[in-house]
C-alpha cells in the first residue's frame, strides 16, 4: 500500500523538558467560519470549515500560506536543531551508491544514485557486470521543470527492446505512461494518462493495461498494440462495481497475464495465454462475497493462495481447466496461527512467506523432495521479505532483511546448499555499530485481554527510569503490517536518549487474519484502545512518562492519533499527524472522492444509520472539543489524493477554536507535493529533520 509513510523517530537527551518551548505568537492565523448544514439520519452537524475544500478559492491558498508562514516562524530558533540533523542524515548516508543487480533476459538491471542528485538512475548492462552500462531511465533529468517526480509503471519487454514507464510529476498519483524504444533511446511522442499498472505480452509488442475512472479508481483494461494510436487500443474489461480495483500483472514464468479485481474482502482472476494477446480473456473462479484469492501459473498448473475454509490462507493447485474448489489439490493447509501472506513460485521450489507472532518466516520447499526448510534469522525483532526474483528458472531466492539495529541487507539464497549469501548492506558511514543498541518486543494487555505485540530500539545500557522520551508510533488499518525497520535518521534520535517503539494495533495484521478483522469496521474502536493500552504500559514499566512521551502516526495512523488525542488528550506531550485521515465521517459521506466507496468495506457505510453512528462517534475532526490538547503538529501535501489536503487543514482550523492552554498547534503544507511528501531525496531528509526538530524541542531536546 503502497500504501506507505515513512517512519520519522524521535531524537532526545536527557533533562527536564521545558515549560515551554517555543516563543509564543499571539495571533496565529484563524480561519474564518461559514457554516455547512449536514443533515443524515436525524442528525445535524454544523461544518464551519467545508469551504477549506474549495483548492481555486485564493482564500484558501491564502490561508495555507499564512499557517505556513506561522510554522516557519514559531520554528525559527530550531533552524539551527533542524540543520545538525540534516547535517548528520547526510553525513551517515553513501549519496553515490549502487543496488544490487539482478538478471532479467539477457540483461544486468539496477539502479544508482549520485551525490547531489535528488533521484535515482536506472541502468543496465548486457551479459556481464564487465559491459557497458545503458541508461534505462534518468529520473534526474526527467525531473527538471517539476517540483515533484513519482515513477510508477517500470516494465521492460521480455526481449528487452522496450520500456513502458509511467511518471506523476504533481504528487496526486495520477501517472501518464510513456514507451521507450530501449535500442534506439527514443521516447515515443505518444503516451496516455490515467494508468495505474501495464504488463508486456510474450510477442514483445502487445501492452496490457489499466485505466482510472474519475475518482482514481481503476477500473478498466486494453490492449495496446506498438504503432497504433492509444485511441484504438481494445477495451477487454471494464469492473462497474464500484467496491472493486483491478490491476494487471505476470505469472512468474510469464506463461499467462492476469487480471484481479479486488474489493477489500473478495477477489475475482481473470487470465489469457501471454503467447496469445488476442485470445479471449477468461474468469479463473467467479467472485464469491469473502473469497480473496490470488493465483500463479507453475508447470502446467494454477497455484491458488485462498482463504476458502481458511482464514488465514492455504495454499492449493489445480489444472487451469479445472477451477472449481472440488478439483483443488491441497499442497499447504490452514494453520489457525500461521497467515501464509504470499508465495512466490519457481521451477523447481517456493518461498511460502508466512506471519507467526508479528514475525515473518521465509520458508522454502522442494517440489521434487517435499521438503520445506525456514531460513532462520539471528534477531528477536526483524522484517525479512522477499527481494528482486525476476527469474523462474533459478536454484536461489533473494530476500531483504533488516531490523531496528541491522541496516538492509539483500541476502540471495541457496536452493541446494542451503545457505545464504550476503550481496549487500546498507552502509553507514561513521562510527555506528549495531553493538551500541537494544531492540525488543514486549507484550501487554488490551481492554478486552487481547496481548498486543510492542517493537522497541534504544541505545545499549538505557535505565528504565521513568523519564525516558520515548515516541510511539501506529498505524493499524487495512491488515497492513507495520515491520520493523531501520532508519539511518534514527540514529541521531537513539544516540540522545531516545526509545523508539512501535505498537502493533488491531486493524493491521500483525497477528494474521482475526488482528485485522478486530480492528475495522464496527471494531475499530480497538485500533484506538489498544493503543493507548500500550502508552499506559510504556509508561508503567518505567520506559517513559506522560510528559515525555511523543506519538506519531500517518495517513490511516493519522486517523488514529486524531482520534486517540480525543479520548485521552492528557496522555501525551506531543504528537505529529501526518497527512492523517481525520475528516473520516464526511469524506466517507462524499462519494465522488477518490478511494471512498471502496472504503465502505474498511470503515464503513455512513449512508447506513448504525455505521453512519458508529463513525460519528469516533470521527477525529467530528469529535474535537474543548481540551488541553498536547503540542500537536500536523503535516499534509496539496495535491494529496489519499487523504485530501482539506482533512488535516480543517482538522488544525477547528482544533484553534476549541482547544485550551498554550500548547502549540502548528500546520505545515508542503504545496507541491503529495501523499508521501517531498519526492527528492535531499528535500525529503529535510522534512524529516523538520518533524524531529518539532517533537524534540517539545520534549526539551534544543540541540
Amino acid at each position: 500500500m503502497n500504501f506507505i509513510i515513512r517512519f520519522l523517530t524521535l531524537l532526545v537527551m536527557s533533562g527536564a523538558p521545558s515549560a515551554q518551548p517555543f516563543q509564543q505568537f499571539s495571533d496565529p492565523p484563524v480561519a474564518r467560519k461559514v457554516p455547512t448544514e449536514h443533515a443524515l439520519h436525524g442528525d445535524v452537524r454544523i461544518d464551519n470549515y467545508a469551504w477549506l475544500r474549495q483548492k481555486s478559492d485564493p482564500d484558501v491558498i491564502n490561508y495555507l500560506e499564512a499557517e505556513n508562514g506561522y510554522t516557519e516562524a514559531v520554528m525559527k530558533p530550531t533552524e539551527e536543531l533542524q540543520d545538525r540533523i540534516y547535517q548528520e542524515i547526510l553525513k551517515r548516508t553513501k549519496q553515490t551508491d549502487l543496488s544490487v543487480p539482478y538478471k532479467l533476459g539477457e540483461y544486468w538491471y539496477y539502479s544508482r544514485t549520485e551525490e547531489g542528485k535528488q533521484y535515482s538512475i536506472y541502468c543496465r548492462k548486457k551479459g556481464s557486470l564487465e559491459a557497458p552500462e545503458e541508461i534505462v531511465l534518468e529520473l534526474n533529468e526527467l525531473a527538471r521543470g517539476h517540483p515533484f517526480l513519482g515513477l510508477g509503471v517500470y516494465q521492460v519487454s521480455d526481449d528487452g527492446t522496450m520500456l513502458a514507464y509511467s511518471l506523476d510529476t504533481t504528487g496526486f498519483r495520477q501517472y501518464r505512461l510513456f514507451l521507450k524504444n530501449l535500442t534506439t533511446g527514443e521516447i515515443l511522442k505518444d503516451s496516455i494518462g490515467q494508468v495505474n499498472t501495464a504488463v508486456w505480452a510474450a510477442d514483445n509488442k502487445t501492452l496490457f493495461y489499466t485505466k482510472e475512472d474519475h475518482a482514481k479508481r481503476p477500473h478498466r483494461f486494453y490492449r495496446h498494440q506498438l504503432g497504433q494510436p492509444w485511441k484504438e487500443d481494445a477495451l477487454l474489461f471494464e469492473e462497474k462495481d464500484e467496491l472493486y480495483r483491478i490491476w494487471t500483472y505476470r505469472s512468474r514464468d510469464k506463461q499467462y497475464v492476469f487480471l484481479m479485481s479486488a474489493s477489500a474482502v473478495t477477489n475475482e482472476a481473470r487470465y489469457l495465454l501471454s503467447m496469445d494477446p488476442f485470445g479471449s480473456l477468461r474468469v479463473f473462479l467467479p467472485r464469491e462475497d469473502g473469497h480473496e484469492y490470488d493465483l500463479d501459473h507453475r508447470e502446467g498448473l494454477f497455484y491458488i493462495r485462498t482463504n476458502k475454509g481458511a482464514k488465514n490462507f492455504r495454499l492449493v493447485a489445480t489444472d487451469p481447466k479445472k477451477p472449481s474448489p472440488e478439483s483443488w489439490k491441497e499442497l499447504l493447509p490452514h494453520r489457525p496461527e500461521i497467515k501464509l501472506e504470499n508465495v512466490l513460485l519457481f521451477k523447481d521450489h517456493a518461498v511460502f512467506v508466512e506471519l507467526e507472532e508479528g514475525l515473518i518466516r521465509l520458508v522454502v520447499h522442494d517440489f521434487h523432495s517435499g521438503e520445506s526448510r525456514s531460513i532462520a534469522f539471528p534477531e528477536p525483532v526483524y522484517s525479512a521479505f522477499p527481494g528482486a526474483n525476476p527469474e523462474y528458472d533459478v536454484e536461489t531466492f533473494r530476500y531483504n532483511y533488516q531490523s531496528f539495529i541491522t541496516p538492509s541487507s539483500v541476502y540471495e539464497y541457496d536452493t541446494k546448499t542451503r545457505k545464504s549469501r550476503l550481496l549487500k548492506q546498507t552502509e553507514v558511514l561513521g562510527d555506528f555499530d549495531t553493538s551500541d543498541y537494544t531492540s525488543e518486543r514486549i507484550w501487554t494487555e488490551a481492554e478486552d485481554g487481547s496481548k498486543v505485540p510492542i517493537s522497541l530500539v534504544y541505545r545499549k545500557g538505557l535505565k528504565k527510569t521513568g523519564q525516558n522520551p520515548l515516541l510511539l508510533y501506529g498505524y493499524g488499518a487495512y491488515g497492513i503490517s507495520i515491520r520493523v525497520a531501520f532508519s539511518i535518521p534514527r540514529l541521531s534520535l537513539i544516540d540522545r536518549g531516545v526509545i523508539f517503539a512501535l505498537a502493533h494495533v488491531r486493524g493491521g495484521g500483525d497477528l494474521g487474519e482475526r488482528w485485522r478483522e478486530e480492528g475495522r469496521m464496527l471494531k475499530k474502536k480497538n485500533t484506538f484502545t489498544d493503543f493507548i493500552a500500550c502508552a499506559e504500559y510504556l509508561i508503567e514499566q518505567g520506559y517513559t512518562s506522560k510528559d515525555r512521551l511523543a506519538v506519531q502516526g500517518g495517513s490511516a495512523g493519522g486517523l488514529l492519533i486524531g482520534a486517540v488525542l480525543n479520548m485521552r488528550p492528557d496522555l501525551f506531550k506531543a504528537a505529529h499527524l501526518a497527512v492523517p485521515f481525520v475528516d473520516v465521517l464526511n469524506t466517507m459521506l462524499d462519494d465522488s472522492l477518490p478511494l471512498t466507496v471502496g472504503e465502505f468495506l474498511e470503515w464503513g457505510n455512513p449512508k447506513k444509520k448504525s455505521e453512519y453512528d458508529y463513525l460519528r462517534s469516533y470521527c477525529p475532526y467530528t469529535n474535537l472539543h474543548a481540551a488541553a490538547y498536547p503540542s500537536i503538529l500536523v503535516t499534509t501535501s496539496l495535491n494529496d489524493s489519499q487523504v485530501m489536503y482539506w482533512e488535516p487543514v480543517k482538522y488544525v482550523a477547528k482544533l484553534r477554536s476549541v482547544k485550551m492552554g498554550n500548547n502549540v498547534l502548528l500546520l505545515k503544507t508542503n504545496m507541491g507535493a503529495g501523499h508521501g511528501g517531498a519526492s527528492g531525496r535531499y528535500d525529503a531528509f529535510k522534512e524529516q529533520a523538520f518533524i524531529l526538530s518539532f517533537l524534540l524541542t517539545q520534549l526539551g531536546i534544543e540541540q
